[in-house]
């Protein structure tokens, strides 16, 4: 990694790099238009947006699609949007780096990890997308060294015990871990928490709060090419 004030050591080297799931790795984006009536971005966008506002100021876990549908609602989506996307949560697609970025790595020695705000069930489906995905393209079975939930973490991101809650299954510290953010919320809470971030910011999300991670991009070949 290149130095910067929060890292002012050039020569340091994760051992883990930690994601979120949904933005960081995944296109949920694509998903969640398609989900709503007139199939756009201009009520997939909105409805997320108010979904990620929501989800970052619940704190302990309630039922994931709960927050799904209340945010469709404040939004003036039908119950039939919602539905959709729960439904359809089996088609998630990764952005299509992913496929070349985790295999080369993994390859390099790096542990992997992925913290996600949803449920165990549809936490479970869309890391079996992108293991799936990544296994087809190498060849061989590729998986996490390890995955939490919010339902099994008992707490939704930005709590700093969310970020922390990965470390035992990778069985390192938390100075060890470089997380690459998908939200803008993820950057400020996942430094909160001590470990250094960069973002995957993919559609142009605004910042939000303080934090400033150490690099910016807008795909994942861009933002981790010094570790590749």
């Amino acid at each position: 990694m290149s130095a910067s004030q929060d890292n002012p050591n050039p020569d340091w080297r994760p051992k883990a790099l930690v994601f979120d799931l949904l933005t960081a790795l995944i296109d949920s984006w694509s998903l969640w238009d398609a989900s709503t009536p007139s199939g756009t971005a201009a009520e997939g966008r909105r409805w997320r947006e108010r979904y990620l506002e929501i989800t970052f100021n619940t704190g302990a876990y309630v039922p994931y699609e709960d927050l799904v549908k209340q945010a469709a609602q404040e939004v003036g989506l039908p119950p039939s949007a919602p539905e959709a996307l729960l439904s359809n949560w089996k088609n998630l697609q990764p952005w299509p780096e992913v496929a070349t970025v985790l295999p080369a790595l993994k390859a390099r020695g790096y542990l992997l990890g992925v913290v996600t705000n949803c449920s165990v069930h549809l936490g479970d489906l869309a890391v079996g997308r992108v293991e799936d995905l990544v296994s087809t393209e190498v060849g061989n079975e590729f998986s996490f060294d390890a995955s939490i939930t919010a339902e099994e973490m008992g707490v939704y991101k930005p709590a700093k015990e969310a970020y922390l809650s990965i470390l035992t299954g990778l069985n390192v510290e938390v100075e060890d871990v470089l997380f690459v953010a998908g939200s803008a919320g993820d950057v400020q809470g996942a430094t909160d928490a001590g470990m250094k971030v960069v973002w995957h910011n993919r559609v142009g999300l605004a910042k939000k709060g303080e934090a400033v991670p150490l690099k910016e991009a807008k795909s994942l070949n861009d933002l981790l090419k010094d570790l590749l």
